[in-house]
């Protein structure tokens, strides 16, 4: 139930339904790229830990954050069962962007005349820039982020920072906790034994050995549960990785970047994070974090002191 649809993701990247409310007025999310897989040694520093004090051995996730610009304001007007996008102002577009969107030819109206009565919600466009990373691609992904703090807050913010670059630094700590949102690597149209896991039958079976057996008639996937094993397609869905803990931000690609290259995506190229465990999707998907939306209170929210970064070739060799 938790993963389900089973369809293809409408794009690239994902999107987020819902931001946890934020004290501070600053950025409630971010966007990096997944490079690759390595593992640290630190000494854990958890109160209630039976390693205390002892090097352990951790896997961790090398994402590449480059900076991210304000790209616009989004204004937004409560209707009758929701929020009703009411207007949008942009900062003056470069031409990466142009790659993305239809640039207005138009200048907007100006941020300088919004009043926080002008609208009951604010959230700022932001676009990221894959050309600082070294993935071979220029054209950015836009989307929405939100801003913490009050109304009043969120227009200052804004204000200030349109068309301006921000860094992971300015949003996330170290030892916090996020969640990640990504898509999955896909896998195309498979059967019900890879998707499902159902048995395979015996081979002196008839007809079929991974078939789902017989449903009766119109026993296509419109006509049954979804619940029941089909094929169709797998991967290159939308999910969510809870709580992942940020073991490292970084600025100093020589400290992390494994001999040889990272597989399938080469080397880090500016700042970039260390999440504890394993992420969703393939080397060079674009990731978007956000704050927990309910972090776990078990975990210790503090700076763990790394000993050693692996920069081993993983290239088997």
């Amino acid at each position: 139930m938790q993963v389900w649809p089973r369809v293809r993701a409408k794009r690239i990247y994902p999107r987020i339904k819902h931001f946890p409310a934020a004290k501070d007025a600053k950025l409630q999310g971010f966007a990096g790229y997944k490079a690759g897989m390595t593992h640290i040694i630190i000494t854990d520093g958890r109160k209630n830990s039976m390693t205390k004090g002892e090097d352990i051995t951790l896997p961790v996730t090398v994402v590449e954050c480059p900076p991210i610009k304000i790209a616009g304001v989004r204004l937004y007007k409560r209707g009758y069962k929701s929020m009703q996008p009411t207007l949008d102002i942009l900062a003056k577009a470069d031409k990466e962007l142009a790659r993305k969107i239809t640039t207005p030819k138009k200048e907007s109206k100006k941020l300088d005349s919004i009043k926080p009565e002008d609208y009951d919600e604010l959230r700022v466009l932001v676009q990221t820039q894959p050309k600082m990373t070294g993935i071979g691609n220029k054209k950015p992904e836009i989307f929405e982020v939100n801003l913490g703090g009050k109304k009043e807050d969120k227009l200052a913010f804004a204000k200030e920072n349109l068309g301006k670059e921000l860094s992971v630094k300015d949003v996330f700590k170290d030892g916090q906790l996020i969640d990640i949102h990504a898509i999955t690597k896909g896998k195309g149209f498979q059967g019900p034994v890879k998707r499902f896991g159902i048995k395979v039958r015996h081979h002196k079976s008839e007809k079929t050995k991974r078939g789902p057996g017989s449903l009766g008639g119109w026993s296509k996937q419109g006509h049954v549960m979804y619940r029941v094993a089909h094929a169709g397609q797998m991967g290159f869905h939308s999910r969510v990785d809870y709580n992942k803990q940020i073991m490292m931000i970084g600025d100093d690609p020589e400290q992390i970047n494994v001999s040889g290259g990272f597989i399938r995506y080469g080397q880090v190229k500016g700042t970039y994070l260390l999440v504890k465990g394993s992420i969703p999707g393939p080397s060079k998907r674009v990731l978007r974090f956000q704050n927990p939306i309910r972090p776990n209170k078990k975990v210790e929210q503090v700076p763990q002191t790394i000993q050693y970064i692996s920069i081993r070739s993983k290239q088997g060799k």
